[in-house]
């Protein structure tokens, strides 16, 4: 099941990665080396932070953002990014059923709590993942896409190895403790720009604030969802050994940061300092459009978390509970599977082989999707042409091939104002889009 799960490039590297760290024989990353560093009475601050411009990837603040630290339940990013993959490739549908487990079900809270052989869609369970930071489906998730969770881990860990992040180790889906758990401020940062940038049609789902659940209505734990605008985004974090955890995103006059904040001392304390990194961030990037030279450090005060942390009745593993220029707009929920209709099929027929009647002259570009088929990714420039052709008209639809295999449709040749303007419509009706500056 999990051969069958994995893209026969990875099959024989994820299966052997898994039976190496069963059986201890894969040396010691670098990270993994200094975990006594995160050991309680260790003398160095759990506090971790990074800040980077998801345009550019420019690291615009660090604080021991290459320092082991425990993810806790940040980790789900990695367990969602996979999740999308799968969606991508149409390996899974959004309706497709999660069974849960006797495993899953023993997961400890935070969790849905359903009994084993009860199951939720795909939809929900990544719903539960980002608003309830559920373990158990977490886990369910885990076993139905890997057919085990250490060999799911397996597989987090060579996706990250893979999207650069070299000091991160994962051994569970969940972020529930475990020692040999660990990640660092800057991979998260590397792993949140990636989920952004892959599947940024699913994007949207990080900046859901509650849902209903059978009767009942489930609140998210992310309080900047509420508290600050632009932000959208994306996970909260806690155990007793890594301290209030969160991977967050923002946009503000059409740029996006992302920062990371790791070792909080409590909810409040993290929220704050995100809040203050970002805020920061987004003045020291208009004051350099200004031309002035400045940075975050030289303008933040940096008041790191002192004392005790807090620990809440249950370890939950939640909280309070490359090269790519992207710009990411607003985040609409994901659309459903695509169905192409006689208009659109009548559409693509004709369209097959033609190009815009006016010459693009803009260096812009838009991306609408990413998709792990070429076939998809050209009805979505279809779909997104028959729908939006009085923002697109002028632009070349292309697929762009990526490495992984993901095929990303775009509309290129637009000026900066038009890319901006088409986004903005396409964001409106809910599709997926992503503004692409210049190379």
């Amino acid at each position: 099941m999990f051969a069958k799960f994995l893209s026969a490039r990875f099959a024989l590297a994820a299966v052997g990665l898994a039976g190496a760290l069963m059986f201890g024989l894969i040396a010691p990353t670098t990270a993994s080396a200094q975990i006594p560093y995160l050991q309680m009475n260790s003398a160095e601050p759990k506090y971790a932070a990074i800040v980077i411009d998801a345009n550019s990837g420019e690291m615009l603040y660090d604080k021991r953002a290459d320092s082991p630290r425990y993810p806790a339940s940040v980790t789900k990013v990695m367990t969602l990014y996979l999740t999308f993959e799968a969606l991508s490739e149409g390996r899974l549908k959004l309706t497709d059923r999660v069974p849960i487990t006797p495993h899953a079900a023993a997961q400890t809270p935070t969790k849905l709590g359903l009994p084993a052989g009860d199951s939720v869609s795909v939809d929900e369970a990544i719903r539960a993942m980002t608003v309830k930071s559920a373990n158990d489906i977490a886990v369910a998730m885990a076993e139905k896409l890997g057919g085990s969770e250490s060999r799911f881990a397996a597989l987090m860990t060579l996706r990250g190895q893979e999207l650069g992040m070299r000091n991160s180790r994962f051994v569970n889906a969940s972020g529930l403790p475990d020692s040999r758990q660990i990640s660092t401020a800057r991979d998260l940062a590397i792993l949140s720009r990636a989920t952004m940038r892959d599947f940024p049609q699913y994007y949207s789902y990080f900046s859901i604030k509650g849902f209903e659940f059978r009767g009942r209505y489930i609140a998210g734990h992310n309080r900047l969802l509420t508290n600050m605008p632009g932000f959208d985004g994306l996970k909260t974090g806690y155990t007793n050994a890594s301290g209030y955890n969160l991977a967050g995103s923002a946009v503000r006059d059409g740029r996006r940061l992302i920062a990371v904040v790791l070792g909080g001392s409590s909810t409040a304390w993290r929220d704050n300092n995100m809040e203050d990194l970002l805020t920061t961030g987004f003045d020291v990037l208009k004051r350099r459009s200004h031309g002035e030279r400045t940075s975050i450090a030289a303008n933040l005060y940096e008041d790191e978390p002192t004392g005790p942390i807090m620990r809440p009745s249950t370890e939950e593993g939640d909280g309070d509970q490359a090269g790519l220029k992207i710009v990411l707009t607003d985040n609409p929920k994901p659309p459903a599977a695509i169905k192409v209709s006689p208009t659109l099929k009548a559409a693509q027929a004709s369209a097959k082989g033609t190009k815009p009647s006016k010459k693009a002259k803009g260096g812009w570009a838009v991306q609408v999707g990413a998709f792990k088929s070429k076939s998809l990714a050209n009805e979505q420039l279809m779909l997104v042409r028959s729908r939006f052709a009085k923002f697109v008209a002028d632009a070349e639809g292309a697929v762009e091939g990526a490495a992984g295999g993901t095929f990303r449709a775009q509309f290129q040749g637009l000026t900066a104002e038009a890319a901006r303007g088409a986004c903005q419509a396409i964001s409106a009706k809910r599709q997926p889009c992503m503004v692409l500056a210049p190379a």
